[in-house]
């Protein structure tokens, strides 16, 4: 059998109307050759995995994906794949485990399609959307908490710093209180409530974007713990890339593309003294990768016009070089954490000045 999983009702709904961004690109960065072993990190309705299948007669994939519906919906395809295609519930940032149970290792190229996927947003029923009235769950699994547990439990600092850091909302603290002061009434449990609430405090721009979306986005990354599931990813794509192996990543907003960009920086030597938040590579450290594009790739005016969720898209791409795989970066494993709180800060000792009065510049 060639599907692992949980699931096993076939579940498509929505995915004839996904359509994969910047795949023949993304296909294309793979270079791929005659029995070459890719890894589809996000299968969702499958789109890189078949253009992936058709690109060579005998290339074979191993496609992951943790939510259920997904991997239901792939039955056919494994059918049809002739025994070319392994589908397995589980997330891409357990990947170098996944290969290794596999023994699919090493692999010639990895793609990774981020975030959530048009099928999921279209289906009211998993709570991704504000569009839909539906239960406020967000989870691409079928199990662990869901977005209605963590707003009606988390404290009012855990939300402003989830929506402030993970969805980039300005108004994170007023979002945050509006919150605690809805759910004191009764628990905040659908998509509609929840995005009645973040309006009421965030006001909505001409033309901009709905004032819930920020708050949507930090609320499913959080739920998900995505930006960990792709700093885990990166790093196990390092262990399982033969050298001269592709990596092609896809993302569609600022915060996974500043993990990406930085991981494949600083593993390519190129981060030293550019970033200031990052310290300089090691002199010790080779690079386990090189950049195959030295920035990223962009949709096409015409692809933005047919699939306007292309628009943000980014694809950067790497190539697996000779060198050992290193440890865990911890610094580009922090820009997936929310900030530990500050300690608290002791009072300050007025400083005498020459005259012996007290230094006030430094005071608030």
């Amino acid at each position: 059998m060639t599907i692992r999983g949980k699931s096993s009702e076939a579940t498509v709904s929505g995915a004839a109307r996904h359509a994969p961004v910047l795949l023949a690109e993304a296909v294309a960065a793979l270079d791929i050759q005659r029995a070459a072993r890719i890894l589809d990190g996000t299968f969702g309705a499958g789109g890189y995995t078949r253009a992936i299948l058709s690109a060579a007669p005998d290339v074979t994939v191993l496609a992951l994906d943790r939510d259920p519906a997904a991997i239901a919906g792939g039955y056919d395809l494994v059918n049809q794949s002739g025994g070319r295609l392994k589908l397995v519930e589980s997330t891409f940032g357990d990947l170098a485990a996944e290969i290794a149970e596999a023994g699919f290792a090493p692999l010639d190229g990895i793609v990774l399609d981020i975030g959530v996927s048009s099928m999921q947003l279209d289906q009211p029923e998993r709570g991704f959307s504000f569009r839909f009235d539906g239960p406020l769950d967000m989870r691409m699994a079928a199990s662990g908490q869901s977005a209605a547990d963590l707003v009606n439990e988390a404290d009012e600092a855990e939300l402003a710093d989830i929506i402030f850091h993970y969805g980039e909302e300005r108004r994170a603290r007023a979002v945050a209180r509006a919150i605690l002061e809805a759910r004191r009434l009764e628990p905040i449990t659908t998509t509609k409530r929840l995005a009645d609430v973040v309006a009421s405090v965030v006001w909505a721009e001409p033309g901009g974007i709905h004032p819930a979306t920020r708050t949507f986005q930090a609320l499913r990354i959080a739920v998900n713990d995505e930006l960990g599931e792709l700093v885990r990813a990166l790093h196990g794509a390092e262990q399982v890339l033969r050298p001269g192996g592709r990596l092609a990543v896809v993302t569609f907003h600022s915060l996974e593309d500043r993990i990406v960009k930085q991981f494949l920086q600083r593993r390519s030597g190129r981060a030293g003294g550019g970033l200031s938040r990052f310290e300089p590579i090691r002199a010790g450290d080779a690079p386990t990768f090189s950049l195959v594009h030295r920035g990223v790739i962009a949709p096409t005016d015409a692809e933005i016009a047919a699939n306007p969720r292309a628009r943000s898209a980014k694809l950067r791409v790497a190539e697996r070089t000779t060198a050992a795989a290193r440890a865990v970066d911890a610094e580009v494993s922090a820009l997936a954490a929310l900030p530990k709180p500050a300690a608290a800060r002791k009072p300050r000792s007025p400083r005498p000045d020459a005259g012996g009065k007290a230094d006030r510049r430094g005071r608030r």
